[in-house]
């Protein structure tokens, strides 16, 4: 594998959960709800995910650490698995408008309500499936709070369809390090399920022949 980098978990610090009221809200039939990816997951009641995802220039930050992190030309070609509703993706086209970006996700309401800029470059597709692409295509490609969604026995999938189109790679995916952060994890996650230790994950990338960047968010 790559380097293990901090490049969201500025902005994951920066939201307060109650992992006990999550855990008590009914969250068996919270999660049913967010599972499908739609209305209520993104811009619903905070009990079925984010609670309202709007652009407000958050992950401008991210886009240029990454772009600082791979030394990206201004026409950089850039694929985001699980791309939501673009929001990174319009930063990177600020940043190097000449940049040829382009991103998939599994939720057709995230897409039909993306950012206009890029809603053109979106397309609907799981994570774990064989990406439409030319091998090394990409000189950048990025999955932010993604695999982890997927079932175990899919994940390899993805790791190798990433590592086979994407020159520099780099993955976020939630973790645990100790019985405290599983449990708040636990509590909080509404769709995740694989739930690994840092070293399960590099175990999982290792056995996929994944060989780049990665970075775990924990829920302490």
């Amino acid at each position: 594998m790559g380097k293990l980098l901090s490049v969201i978990t500025p902005l994951h610090k920066r939201t307060q959960r109650d992992y006990i009221g999550r855990m008590t809200d009914d969250k068996v039939a919270c999660m049913k709800v967010a599972r499908r990816y739609g209305r209520d997951f993104w811009d619903g009641d905070r009990r079925y995910g984010y609670g309202g995802y709007k652009y407000d220039g958050r992950w401008s930050v991210v886009a240029k650490k990454l772009i600082e992190t791979y030394s990206l030309p201004d026409d950089a070609k850039i694929l985001d698995v699980g791309s939501g509703k673009g929001f990174l993706l319009y930063e990177f086209t600020k940043l190097a408008p000449r940049a040829t970006v382009a991103g998939f996700d599994i939720s057709e309401y995230a897409i039909e309500n993306a950012k206009e800029e890029v809603k053109p470059y979106l397309f609907k597709l799981s994570a774990d499936s064989e990406y439409p692409y030319d091998d090394k295509e990409f000189d950048l490609v990025v999955s932010i709070t993604t695999l982890h969604n997927l079932p175990v026995d899919r994940l390899g999938v993805a790791l190798r369809e990433i590592e086979r189109v994407g020159k520099n790679k780099y993955f976020a995916v939630e973790s645990f390090r100790s019985e405290l952060e599983l449990f708040n994890l636990q509590c909080w996650a509404l769709t995740c399920e694989a739930f690994f230790r840092p070293e399960g994950w590099v175990s999982l990338c290792d056995q996929a022949g994944y060989t780049g960047d990665y970075e775990f968010i924990y829920f302490e």
